[in-house]
C-alpha cells in the first residue's frame, strides 16, 4: 500500500512538472514580429500624414493625389490586416491559458486529493500499528531496513507534495492573471482596430471622390501620361548616351593601358581594379540600400501596369517617384562619383552618379549642391527636391547596370 502510493505521488508530480511548461512561449515570437511589423506600418501612416498634410491647403484634383491616397490606402488596409492578425493571436492565447488553468486546477485537485490520502495512511500503517511499531515488527535486518527506506521515501513524498501544492496555486494564480491581461489586451486591439477600419473607410470615400473626378477627365490624363513618357523618353536617351560615353571611354583607356583593367561578369564595361571593386560592392548591397531622401513613400512604381485604382489608364515608369516633404534634401545611396548634372524637360534639375558599371539617376531636384566629376559617398547630399505647382514633393529615382534599366525598389532598403 505504502509502496503504491509513493509512487503514484511522483508520478502525479511528474507529471504535473512537464505539463506546467509555458505554453505561450510558442507564440512568443511570433507576437513580437507582430508587434514590430504594426509599429513599422503605423511608422509609414505618420509619415503619409506628415508628408501629405504639406498639400493640404492647395491640393488639387491629380493623378499625384489619387497615387499619393491609393499608397495610404494600402498601408491602412494592411495595418487593418495586422491589427486582425493580433486579435486571433491572442485568441490562441487566450484558449491556450484557459486549457493551462483548467489543467492546474484539475492536476491541483488530483494532488490534494492525494495529499488527504497521504495524511491518512501515515496514521494507519500495517492494521493500525504506529510507525515504531511498523519499523520494529520486522521479521530481520534486510526487512528492517527496507522499511525505513519506505517511510523516508514516503516522507520526501509528503514534502514534495506540499511543494508542489503550493507552486500550483502560485502558477495556478499567475495563469489566471495572465488571462485577465490577454483580455483586456484583445479589447484595446479591437477598439484600436474599430478605429483603424473607420480610417480606412474615410480613406476609401476620399480616393472614391478622386477616382470620379479624374474618370471625367479621362482625356486629359491621357494626354498628361503620353507627355509624361514622352518626358521620360528624352530622359533615358539622355541617360544612355552618358553610360555609352563612360563605355567609350573605358574602352579607350583599356586599350592604353591594356593590363590595368578588367571586365566584371556580365559587365560591358571595361573596369580599373577600383571600379570593379566599387561595381561589386554596389550589387552586394542590393535591397540594403539607403533611400534618396530619409523619408518618403512610392507613388508610383517602376513597370508597365494598369493603374490600381483608375480604369483604361496604363502607367509607365523606368524608374521609381518617391513623394516627400517639400525642400527635402536629396542623397545619393552608395559611394560612387558624379558623372553628369543636367536639366531635363519635365524633370528639372538631374543628378547621374556612376558606381564602378553601376548607375543611379536623380531627378526633380530644385538645387544641385555638387559638381561634375566630384566624388561622393552613402547618403551624402547631392540637391533639395522640387515641390510642383499642386504641392507635390516628389523625387524621380533610376538605377542601371550599364545600358540596363532595373527596378529601382528591389535596390533600396524595403519600407
Amino acid at each position: 500500500m505504502l509502496k503504491k502510493t509513493i509512487i503514484y505521488t511522483f508520478f502525479l508530480i511528474g507529471i504535473i512538472c512537464f505539463g506546467t511548461v509555458d505554453l505561450s512561449a510558442q507564440t512568443k515570437k511570433t507576437r513580437e514580429e507582430l508587434e514590430k511589423e504594426k509599429a513599422d506600418v503605423q511608422a509609414r501612416l505618420r509619415e503619409f500624414d506628415a508628408i501629405l498634410k504639406q498639400t493640404t491647403a492647395i491640393k488639387k484634383t491629380t493623378l499625384g493625389e489619387l497615387n499619393a491616397i491609393t499608397r495610404q490606402f494600402q498601408t491602412q488596409t494592411r495595418l487593418v490586416n495586422t491589427l486582425d492578425r493580433e486579435v486571433k493571436l491572442i485568441n490562441q492565447e487566450i484558449n491556450e491559458t484557459e486549457e493551462k488553468i483548467a489543467s492546474l486546477e484539475e492536476a491541483l485537485k488530483d494532488l490534494k486529493a492525494e495529499y488527504g490520502r497521504m495524511i491518512y495512511n501515515a496514521s494507519k500503517l500495517n492494521r493500525g500499528l504506529s510507525i515504531v511499531a511498523f519499523v520494529f515488527s520486522s521479521n530481520n535486518f534486510n526487512q528492517l531496513y527496507s522499511r525505513l527506506m519506505y517511510l523516508k521515501q514516503y516522507t520526501d513524498s509528503r514534502k514534495q507534495q506540499a511543494i508542489q501544492i503550493e507552486k500550483l496555486s502560485l502558477e495556478l494564480a499567475e495563469q489566471r492573471k495572465t488571462l485577465d491581461q490577454r483580455k483586456s489586451e484583445k479589447e484595446n486591439v479591437l477598439s484600436e482596430e474599430k478605429k483603424e477600419r473607420a480610417e480606412l473607410e474615410r480613406l476609401k470615400q476620399s480616393q472614391q471622390g478622386v477616382v470620379n473626378n479624374l474618370s471625367k477627365k479621362e482625356k486629359d490624363i491621357k494626354r498628361q501620361i503620353t507627355a509624361t513618357k514622352k518626358q521620360q523618353d528624352q530622359l533615358n536617351k539622355m541617360i544612355k548616351q552618358v553610360i555609352e560615353e563612360e563605355i567609350r571611354r573605358a574602352e579607350a583607356a583599356s586599350r592604353k593601358e591594356n593590363s590595368n583593367t578588367t571586365k566584371s561578369a556580365g559587365s560591358s564595361m571595361p573596369m580599373t581594379p577600383e571600379a570593379a571593386a566599387l561595381s561589386s560592392s554596389f550589387a552586394g548591397n542590393k535591397g540594403r540600400l539607403p533611400w534618396p531622401v530619409e523619408t518618403g513613400f512610392i507613388t508610383q512604381r517602376y513597370g508597365t501596369y494598369p493603374h490600381p485604382t483608375l480604369k483604361g489608364i496604363t502607367m509607365e515608369n523606368d524608374g521609381i517617384d518617391i513623394r516627400t516633404q517639400p525642400n527635402s534634401n536629396v542623397r545619393t545611396v552608395f559611394d560612387g562619383t558624379v558623372t553628369k548634372i543636367t536639366t531635363m524637360p519635365g524633370y528639372g534639375g538631374t543628378v547621374i552618379i556612376k558606381h564602378g558599371e553601376y548607375y543611379t539617376m536623380y531627378s526633380k531636384l530644385k538645387t544641385i549642391s555638387v559638381k561634375t566629376g566630384q566624388k561622393v559617398n552613402a547618403k551624402d547630399v547631392i540637391g533639395q527636391v522640387a515641390t510642383g505647382p499642386d504641392g507635390e514633393a516628389e523625387v524621380h529615382f533610376q538605377t542601371w547596370k550599364g545600358l540596363q534599366v532595373m527596378d529601382p525598389s528591389t535596390w533600396v532598403t524595403s519600407k
